[in-house]
């Protein structure tokens, strides 16, 4: 998805919301340590700004043209915060909701009586409208996962980007509102800008891969250097019924241990059952000369990266990358985006009980 141009932050006033403020679902999350255990973050999720009408003030004419800014009403930022005006999300229409500490998000929803694809993308978000930055070198990330309804061709994304906190970093475009709005989305495929990426996870219940992307400038490892354990020739460890059993909820643990300060791998563990399942780990990747390899990951993991969580699907290549072929169990052509909103209209994910911080600390007790 390509992220909606926006406006300049200082001219945010200028352009808030034409009627009642947006209400983002809160998220509460926990940031831990060995010595003092878990603390509550006052956190939320915000939808991409992508999501958002964006039009003329007084009147209903899109001030978009596909995913940019229209250049009759936007020809810079000043004249774009004058005429046109952006409307809060609905975020219950587009597939996303909050319950306690958990993340549901619905690939298709319905409006009006007819299934439409919403295919959300969401942040997480501070209590001072900033994206939360975790620092993850030498530590880890948590979080509960239930991908029980994802088939084959679907896909439950939680990953890091680096994007920068306040929302306003997005080359050769206008930045309105922010990061309270969902502003400047990077990826190693350099939607939006390049920017570094950790996919912590991409998944459904069939098939599972973590994958790091890092970037020097502009050149990025776009396929990156990640673990599946289907392609790694564990045929029995994820899925219905497996080690790894995708019918119910599990913990996934990614941990980056350093070593003099450099991020020497990144391991995976699970939880299920009560049960810790040791999983593959990620020892180089790619050139450090060309895309910054591991080291270069490590730096972007230490300076800081913004949580994202998404739900899609590709018709392009029906995600056989993922899951199908040497990748997953899923035949050929499974996983259409026709099969799965015919097939499974109620495929969604729930991500929980987020956690981070020092390695060893989420997962005590």
């Amino acid at each position: 998805m390509q992220l909606v141009a926006s406006l300049l932050a200082s001219v945010a006033v200028a352009q808030a919301p034409a009627e009642t403020p947006e209400v983002r679902p809160l998220l509460p999350t926990w940031k831990c340590t060995n010595s003092g255990g878990c603390v509550q973050q006052n956190t939320s999720v915000v939808l991409d700004f992508e999501y958002r009408n964006v039009h003329v003030a007084g009147g209903t004419t899109s001030c978009k043209t596909g995913n940019t800014l229209n250049k009759a009403q936007c020809p810079d930022a000043a004249t774009c915060a004058k005429n046109c005006v952006v409307e809060p999300a609905n975020y219950a229409d587009l597939g996303v909701s909050t319950s306690g500490n958990a993340l549901t998000m619905y690939h298709y929803v319905r409006v009006g009586g007819k299934l439409t694809s919403a295919s959300p993308r969401v942040y997480l978000l501070g209590a001072d409208g900033k994206y939360v930055m975790m620092n993850l070198l030498n530590q880890e990330l948590t979080v509960d996962v239930d991908l029980s309804t994802l088939p084959c061709g679907e896909n439950g994304a939680f990953y890091l980007s680096e994007m920068v906190a306040d929302g306003s970093k997005n080359p050769g475009q206008f930045n309105v509102n922010g990061a309270a709005f969902g502003n400047g989305y990077c990826d190693a495929q350099c939607q939006g800008y390049c920017c570094n990426e950790m996919d912590i996870i991409e998944a459904n219940s069939q098939a599972h891969v973590f994958t790091g992307h890092p970037c020097k400038g502009n050149n990025c490892d776009k396929g990156g250097c990640g673990y599946n354990a289907y392609a790694s020739g564990q045929r029995n460890f994820y899925g219905p019924g497996k080690t790894v059993d995708t019918t119910k909820p599990y913990t996934v643990i990614t941990q980056f241990p350093a070593s003099g300060g450099k991020l020497s791998s990144i391991t995976r563990k699970y939880i299920q059952n009560g049960r810790t399942i040791n999983s593959g780990s990620i020892n180089s990747c790619g050139s450090e000369g060309s895309t910054g390899g591991l080291t270069g990951m490590g730096q972007a993991l230490g300076r800081g990266m913004v949580l994202a969580a998404s739900i899609w699907n590709d018709a392009a290549q029906n995600m056989a990358w993922l899951d199908s072929g040497s990748n997953g169990p899923c035949a050929s052509g499974q996983g259409s985006p026709s099969n799965i909103q015919s097939q499974h209209p109620d495929t969604h994910v729930i991500f929980s009980n987020i956690r981070w911080g020092d390695i060893g600390s989420t997962t005590k007790g």
